[in-house]
């Protein structure tokens, strides 16, 4: 096969993508056995289990490892000598700039949330070490205080976390980690979510769940903060050969064509990240607006069943 022809079928920027991916499990799987190391000195009856958890971890790792690397030497066979720095440093370049982009965001949030509101925590203790000899019947009254503080810091964290990494979708599922995401849009007072689910909820296999479930969030975020919509509903369809996920907003629409014209030159990483996603999985991803009729984000899956 000659490189013109391996270029056809292999898109390096997909490659770059697929890396990323893979990186970030690698760094989820060193993290967790950092954790698993952590517990074995006390494990007790369990301590076996959590050795062999532990062994499987670090066999999955040296997969990914082996993954990566592969990877790695399809880009170089993929990316044509005159063109390929090009595309490959513009394919870089968008995947960096969605990892500073969300490394911003949670700064910003981190910044912006508990950071803030730790250091409230500690001038309220302060506060309190005062009080202990003058006044202890208002310690009382301002421990309880402190406590609600000290609650909304760790709904704070919590929420970040979830954002991060679910634990639920590992742990439950796709389903009951948006059920999770819905709630938290629609307590918000200013967007209704509300999510539907058709057909058999089954448990998927691979990386569909966190792939559905990173798409379906973007278009979340993308309807809060740039559709300015009201309402807003998130529909999967579980069907036999294939799943679909479907989230409809009443914002304010945008000229699509348009849009995806200018993704190489804008700041639209979002709708890169969604496309990305899909393609990685082998999937189809299509959006649909109009000005002042909202926008529909539609993906899609072909399952194949064990």
């Amino acid at each position: 096969m000659t490189d013109a022809q391996m270029n056809v079928l292999v898109n390096p920027a997909a490659l770059v993508g697929a890396q990323l991916l893979v990186t970030s499990r690698i760094e989820d799987l060193d993290a967790l056995a950092a954790d698993l190391e952590a517990q074995v000195i006390g494990a007790g009856e369990q301590r076996s289990y959590v050795i062999a958890r532990l062994a499987d971890l670090r066999t999955g790792r040296e997969t990914l490892l082996s993954v990566s690397r592969a990877l790695s030497d399809l880009v170089a066979l993929a990316t044509p000598v005159d063109a390929g720095p090009t595309r490959l440093r513009s394919a870089s370049r968008q995947v960096f700039q969605i990892i500073e982009a969300e490394r911003m965001r949670i700064a910003r949030d981190m910044h912006d949330g508990p950071a803030q509101s730790m250091s409230n925590l500690v001038l309220q203790a302060e506060i309190l070490e005062r009080l202990i000899a003058r006044d202890p019947q208002m310690v009382v009254k301002e421990l309880a205080d402190f406590k609600n503080d000290v609650r909304a810091v760790l709904d704070d964290i919590r929420r970040l976390i979830f954002d991060l990494r679910p634990m639920t979708l590992d742990d439950l599922g796709l389903v009951p980690t948006m059920c999770k995401l819905i709630t938290e849009f629609d307590n918000r007072p200013t967007m209704a979510a509300s999510l539907r689910v058709t057909g058999d909820a089954v448990r998927l296999s691979g990386n569909y769940e966190q792939t559905l479930f990173r798409i379906i969030q973007e278009a979340l975020n993308n309807a809060k903060k740039h559709a300015q919509a009201r309402n807003v509903e998130v529909v999967i369809d579980f069907g036999a050969n294939a799943v679909i996920a479907t989230v409809r907003d009443d914002g304010v629409g945008f000229d699509v064509a348009n849009t995806e014209e200018r993704l190489d030159t804008t700041n639209h990483l979002g709708l890169i990240s969604m496309r990305e996603r899909a393609s990685l999985e082998k999937g189809s991803l299509s959006i649909q607006s109009t000005a002042g009729r909202g926008t529909e984000v539609r993906v899609a899956f072909d399952l194949v069943r064990s």
